[in-house]
């Protein structure tokens, strides 16, 4: 399996130009050292948890990775995330994506970068999501707002895929 789009030559150079090395990052990341190098090289498959435990550790947006790919779309144990735009404004980096969250799944995402918020709407289904230690309910037409600075939870609740749009506010590395 390869790494989609430039995903892997992409973190390597954002790695590189911070000046840390391969075994750094992994530890900081909680991840292997060979799963690092495997991701870089485009020999295994990163997943939406692993991407933001290493950007989280390279103090850069997840979609600073993902704009290499082409399809910009990458997915976790229960998230499909497709980014839909990125843009900068007031010292901060925003990220739009459309998210799908399939049915009876969970997936934790680890803690980004200090600051982060995560705004997300629900369109269709039910979501259990925000800090994994007080996670909200949020149903088709609701909004929850959380800092992402701590483990979060994207669960779907009932037997049907979540449909929703989440905003991810990144402040500017100072």
């Amino acid at each position: 399996m390869t790494t989609p789009g430039g995903i892997g030559p992409r973190l390597r150079e954002l790695r590189e130009a911070r000046g840390l090395s391969l075994s750094e990052v992994a530890r900081r990341a909680g991840i292997g050292k060979a799963t690092l190098s495997g991701l870089e090289t485009g020999v295994r498959n990163p997943t939406l948890e692993t991407l933001y435990a290493v950007t989280a550790q390279l103090g850069v947006p997840l979609s600073a990775a993902l704009a290499a790919a082409p399809a910009q779309r990458v997915s976790g144990a229960a998230v499909t995330a497709t980014l839909l735009r990125t843009f900068e404004e007031q010292g901060c980096t925003f990220e739009l994506y459309r998210l799908v969250v399939a049915a009876g799944a969970r997936q934790v995402s680890p803690a980004h970068q200090a600051g982060v918020t995560e705004d997300l709407t629900v369109f269709a289904g039910a979501l259990r999501t925000g800090s994994a230690d007080a996670p909200l309910l949020v149903g088709a037409g609701e909004h929850a707002s959380w800092r992402a600075d701590v483990p979060h939870v994207y669960e779907a609740v009932g037997g049907t895929d979540v449909q929703a749009s989440l905003l991810i506010r990144t402040p500017s590395a100072r």
